[in-house]
């Protein structure tokens, strides 16, 4: 499920928030997911909570994970009891090619194999309804691969909540 599209005014404060070192976006947007009453419904049916993991490379030069930052907003503002807020269930096993910068076909290969569920992690996965939380979905090959982590990990249910979406042409 996407919130908005990614167009303006959201591509520019998505961009402020990914790009430029302004994670303090990541309350408001969470605020603008909260306003859908399907991101709440969401969040109750969800068990586990997990944001898409960024490389370490890009870690190191953010400062931050995005995706863990409007996760970690969700959760304190509207997470039941019952969901359990995992931030490093998935990690990236390698290095890949920026997305935002290749066709849609090299996105979709891209990323396979790219991540897994961190062993210390997988009990708290398996048979779990996991809510993967990312800030911007283009051909969902992001999302696909990490649903793949989770299912072999032994996800039950994977659901996918992200702020915005490239709108299709």
């Amino acid at each position: 499920m996407a919130v908005v599209d990614y167009a303006f005014p959201w591509d520019g404060l998505v961009a402020r928030f990914k790009f430029r070192h302004q994670p303090g976006w990541a309350g408001p947007l969470a605020e603008l997911m909260l306003r859908k009453p399907e991101t709440r419904a969401l969040l109750q049916t969800c068990t586990r909570l997990v944001p898409i993991p960024v490389t370490p490379a890009r870690l190191a030069e953010r400062g931050y994970n995005q995706a863990w930052e409007l996760a970690k907003a969700l959760h304190q503002r509207a997470a039941p009891a019952t969901l359990l807020a995992l931030p490093e269930a998935l990690v990236r096993v390698r290095e890949t090619a920026d997305q935002h910068q290749l066709p849609r076909e090299q996105r979709l290969r891209n990323l396979r194999g790219a991540f897994a569920a961190h062993p210390d992690q997988v009990a708290h996965l398996a048979q779990a309804h996991v809510l993967l939380v990312d800030d911007v979905t283009t051909t969902g090959a992001t999302l696909q691969a990490a649903a793949q982590a989770l299912q072999r990990a032994g996800a039950a249910r994977i659901s996918a909540l992200v702020l915005a979406r490239t709108p299709s042409d």
